[in-house]
């Protein structure tokens, strides 16, 4: 399939509406675009002689001729590419950026980049050989750690040891032979949710990712808000506490210090080894070591020690949303990323304290929910990032 991008701005328009909303009839996108009928008419016949769309049968009738329907090219593929802390997935997509196939596996980002896109590169050549996968439109691609959008390389990724300045979108982009953007992990996330997730209606919103690390997805006006630099939304380095834990980035007391992955890690380990904690003593023996799903389990199984670290790492996000919404007045927020997995009652600490201590008119209405695609998110971002570039006029 040889791949043509659209000519112009209502091109453009077309191939973003029909991969949004589906399969739509020529008189239902005539209703919601600024073209006369014929000018529409030129332009999807263009799209489908480019083989980006194609005729999908017929409407049912509104009173005349019935309109044909036309559709995002059922042979388009693109690839979705989600690094994060400690695994690797990888998808491939259809022109509506529905997972048609998915791989993942356990990989340590310390380990560096070549071993880590090495990786990759094995599960994207074995989800396309399986798949029947030959060509490719495009491929996004997430990383843990801030990233310079234009230039497709992290920036002193605190907790990526080795990637400063790797040139990942150029590496990804020889080895799939189509184009490739690279961008941070809570930013695809955060476009994953608004493609096929619970913010699917929403314009305005933030997505936080608690994980390994935390960070937070800015959307504004249905767009993804970067800031100057590609470093909005890095709320996992804010300082909550002047006294607290030096944080992986150096400096001292920032939230993800004092509530992340990494952090309940630390925290288990001085709760099982200090006897405040048998559930965890008694996990800490037989496995040799603790995470965050052993917390999970502990507080699951009423652990009151492991049940504090929940609330009080609640309690922690629930003040940094406060001042957040406070500050941007959202439509919605967003919670994703493992510890996403406490379920309620994590939920249930951060609402109660955002909600508490932010403004009345800001949290009136201000629904904060659970992500519904779990780890779909980050794919489907990384997928919808490349595909809003392929689909712009070229």
């Amino acid at each position: 399939m040889t791949v043509v991008r659209p000519e112009n701005v209502h091109q453009a328009r077309l191939l973003r509406q029909l991969r949004d909303g589906g399969p739509r009839s020529r008189a239902e996108i005539g209703d919601s675009v600024a073209l006369s009928r014929s000018k529409l008419a030129m332009e999807i016949d263009r799209l489908v002689g480019h083989g980006l769309i194609q005729a999908d049968g017929l409407a049912q009738s509104r009173g005349g001729r019935r309109s044909s329907i036309v559709r995002i090219s059922p042979q388009i593929r693109f690839i979705g590419i989600d690094i994060g802390a400690t695994s690797v997935a990888v998808a491939i997509t259809d022109g509506e950026l529905r997972v048609l196939a998915r791989a993942e596996e356990t990989m340590d980002i310390r380990q560096g980049p070549d071993a880590v896109l090495g990786r990759a590169f094995e599960l994207v050549g074995k989800l396309r050989s399986e798949n029947s996968v030959p060509t490719l439109l495009g491929a996004g691609v997430g990383v843990p750690g801030p990233v310079s959008f234009s230039r497709g390389v992290p920036v002193s990724p605190p907790i990526m040891p080795g990637w400063n300045q790797f040139p990942v979108r150029e590496t990804f982009s020889a080895e799939l032979g189509c184009p490739v953007l690279v961008d941070n992990d809570v930013n695809i996330m955060a476009l994953g949710e608004k493609h096929a997730g619970i913010a699917k209606s929403a314009d305005d919103f933030l997505f936080v990712k608690v994980g390994t690390g935390v960070g937070c997805g800015v959307v504004i006006g249905g767009d993804l808000y970067r800031g100057v630099s590609g470093c909005a939304g890095d709320i996992g380095h804010i300082c909550v506490d002047e006294n607290g834990p030096i944080c992986a980035c150096g400096h001292v007391g920032c939230l993800e210090a004092l509530f992340s992955g990494a952090a309940l890690s630390r925290d288990a380990l001085a709760a099982a080894r200090s006897g405040r904690s048998e559930f965890l003593a008694s996990r800490l023996e037989q496995a040799g070591t603790l995470t965050a799903v052993d917390v999970a389990d502990a507080a699951e199984a009423g652990d009151a020690t492991a049940h504090a670290m929940v609330r009080e790492g609640g309690h922690r996000l629930g003040l940094m949303l406060a001042s957040l919404v406070s500050f941007f007045n959202p439509g919605l927020v967003v919670i994703g990323g493992g510890l996403a997995g406490f379920g309620h009652s994590l939920l249930a600490e951060i609402r109660s304290t955002a909600y508490r201590t932010s403004l009345p008119l800001a949290t009136g209405n201000l629904p904060i929910v659970l992500s519904e695609l779990g780890d779909q998110a980050g794919v489907i971002g990384a997928a919808r990032i490349i595909s809003d570039h392929v689909f712009t006029a070229g």
